[in-house]
């Protein structure tokens, strides 16, 4: 008769990737708040003037789309731009239901100071890294944020009903 097989031993615990993201992303998040606010803006505003700059969506749908808030947030932040003279609506006269979103000359300077802040912050956020580690970096993110996209069934043993 063959003896039965020892257990295997638990390794040892770490805390979970997934936690450690998520904490990750709330500090540098809440970090990059406040330098884009000091800037004058915020995480959708620089978005919003971002894809305006680059030259991406002019139609308020378009750019809903390009920075994945709703149609309605970003009415709502395009009302409080357009009240600051950052960005100018027009009608699109090949359909006069659509609206065009444009940057104005002060809307181009409030993307100079939040792009600005951005680079500030990303210098610190990536200080001690070499161009190596930053690119490792980089790509496991990507890679983890792939493999959460694949979904599917995680090989842990689900118990039976």
């Amino acid at each position: 008769m063959e003896s039965p097989k020892p257990p295997r031993p638990t390794p040892p615990m770490r805390t979970p990737t997934g936690l450690q993201l998520g904490q990750a992303a709330r500090v540098v998040s809440r970090a990059f708040d406040d330098a884009l606010e000091q800037a004058g803006g915020s995480l959708p505003v620089w978005l919003i003037l971002l894809n305006l700059k680059i030259g991406r969506p002019g139609t308020q749908r378009e750019l809903a789309q390009a920075v994945g808030l709703r149609e309605a947030t970003v009415t709502h932040h395009l009302n409080a731009l357009d009240k600051r003279g950052l960005v100018s609506r027009h009608r699109d006269p090949d359909n006069r239901r659509i609206h065009v979103v444009s940057l104005t000359e002060e809307g181009e300077a409030a993307f100079l100071r939040m792009r600005e802040a951005a680079m500030v912050f990303d210098e610190r956020l990536n200080d001690g890294l070499t161009d190596l580690e930053r690119a490792l970096l980089s790509d496991l993110l990507g890679r983890l944020a792939a493999n959460v996209e694949a979904g599917g069934e995680s090989e842990v043993e689900r118990p039976s009903a």
